[in-house]
């Protein structure tokens, strides 16, 4: 980072400096020397006329002197800095601001033209080499009786122009160097505000490339910096809890598989070297052949999740009457009730509810909730299955009174092969997958389950179904 975007911005900086001063230098001073170029024309251009019609026509009409003349036009080309000649049409310069008063020896300017100006009013050469230098020159013509007399010709060294073009420069390359220094703060922003939290977030992936998830990332902003920083930090936490899920996973899968095979290794190797009775082999080979089938749905277990995050779930959606998969899921588990004398009341809506999913997988849910429930309730209690009508929607509740979830434990419930405390002790043949594939069906149908539970007092489920009404069956 510190030799690419830091380096590139403040190379674009010095970019914009140097092609600033360029155009200073060249653009601006191009533009400068025109602009004083035509002031300076159209001044002495306005000076000329007025001396072409006063002083310039009283000389040509014999009111005044030469010396009058020449006494005004040296003091107006003091002033102006300029030089002032009153010649005629044939090139004769009569007075001039740079020459003396000489009678028997005039200055002649060979092949003078007034119309090489042509349709501008001013000329920038060595005016008809009477200069070792370019001057700027005007001409004024003297007029009387619709004829010209003569000329007023004002002339400025280009120079002087110049000159003044440089000290208008120095005034552009102060402003300049002022806007430059100026720009400076978009540069200390761009470090403080952007390169600097670009840096920690740089850092910050690559330790958390490393696997260190761990690392802090702290960026104070609420731009989209700030916004990305974040996201950055909680997609590490979140990799950081998957990565400890995983090592929970694997665990818990090495649990749940070394148990039934330890036992089915043990048994099987207790017939063989005749610990276990030859009359005592069926009873055992009954136990292996329930530890088998653990192993078995732990293995169907897994592929579901498994296909369930590879290809996602697909469903076969009817209309069905819930009332009736419940009765029959209800039924299915009368052994397992029987067994710790838990019965199973039914406080269903209506006699027949119709909704609109996947039969096959809700049957799926009913039973892994009702499972759930009589593993985890106490003998001699009952376990409640309610269904109620609100919104268009049907929601299904499993009520049991066992031994509740610790309340820091409800947010892990639906995480693979998660088992709380209690109820390790209680659910020794469970996988912990149950209440997963449950939430996985019930998202798959866009709906939602909850789950109230006091440590305790019991547990209830609660999930939802889009209700039909039977009148819009057709």
């Amino acid at each position: 980072m510190s030799k690419t975007l830091y380096w590139k911005f403040l190379l674009a900086y010095l970019i914009f400096a140097f092609f600033g001063f360029l155009v200073v230098s060249v653009l601006i001073m191009g533009l400068t020397k025109d602009y004083l170029r035509k002031e300076s024309a159209e001044e002495l251009y306005r000076e000329a006329v007025v001396l072409s019609n006063s002083y310039a026509a009283d000389l040509y009409d014999n009111n005044t002197s030469l010396e009058t003349v020449k006494k005004q036009l040296d003091a107006l080309a003091a002033y102006q800095n300029c030089s002032i000649w009153i010649m005629n049409p044939s090139g004769t310069v009569l007075v001039s601001s740079d020459y003396e008063l000489v009678v028997d020896g005039p200055v002649v300017v060979e092949n003078f033209d007034p119309t090489i100006t042509g349709n501008g009013y001013y000329l920038v050469d060595h005016f008809f080499d009477m200069y070792d230098e370019d001057v700027l020159s005007v001409f004024a013509p003297i007029t009387s009786d619709f004829s010209v007399r003569g000329y007023v010709v004002m002339m400025l060294k280009i120079s002087q122009v110049e000159k003044s073009a440089g000290s208008y420069l120095n005034v552009s390359y102060i402003l300049l160097l002022i806007i430059f220094l100026l720009s400076l703060i978009i540069l200390i922003f761009f470090t403080i505000m952007v390169y600097q939290p670009i840096r920690k977030i740089t850092r910050a992936t690559a330790q958390y490339a490393t696997g260190n998830y761990k690392y802090e990332l702290s960026v104070d902003s609420d731009d989209e910096i700030g916004y990305l920083a974040a996201s950055l930090s909680y997609m590490a936490d979140r990799l950081s809890q998957e990565e400890d899920n995983q090592k929970k996973l694997v665990a818990n899968i090495s649990h749940d598989f070394r148990s039934p095979l330890t036992s089915v290794k043990g048994y099987l190797e207790a017939m063989l070297d005749g610990t276990i009775p030859p009359e005592l082999h069926e009873k055992y080979i009954g136990i292996v052949l329930n530890e088998t089938e653990r192993l078995t749905k732990l293995t169907n277990n897994l592929l579901t999740l498994n296909n369930l995050n590879i290809k996602g779930m697909v469903l076969e959606k009817t209309d069905f009457d819930i009332n009736q998969v419940i009765r029959d899921t209800a039924a299915t588990c009368e052994g397992s009730c029987r067994a710790k004398t838990i019965a199973i009341e039914l406080v269903l809506t209506g006699e027949h509810m119709t909704v609109h999913a996947d039969m096959g997988k809700i049957q799926q849910v009913l039973y892994n909730l009702l499972d759930n429930a009589i593993k985890f309730s106490h003998h001699n209690s009952v376990i409640k299955v309610e269904t109620t009508l609100r919104n268009n929607k049907l929601f299904i509740s499993v009520k049991d009174n066992g031994i509740g979830i610790p309340k820091d434990a409800l947010g892990n419930i639906w995480n693979r092969f998660y088992k709380t405390d209690l109820s390790r002790g209680k659910d020794k043949k469970g996988t912990g997958l149950g209440l997963s594939i449950t939430k996985e069906i019930i998202k798959a149908h866009e709906e939602n389950i909850n789950v109230i539970s006091t440590e305790g007092v019991g547990t209830e489920f609660t999930f939802s179904l889009p209700y039909v009404d039977d009148e819009d069956i057709v």
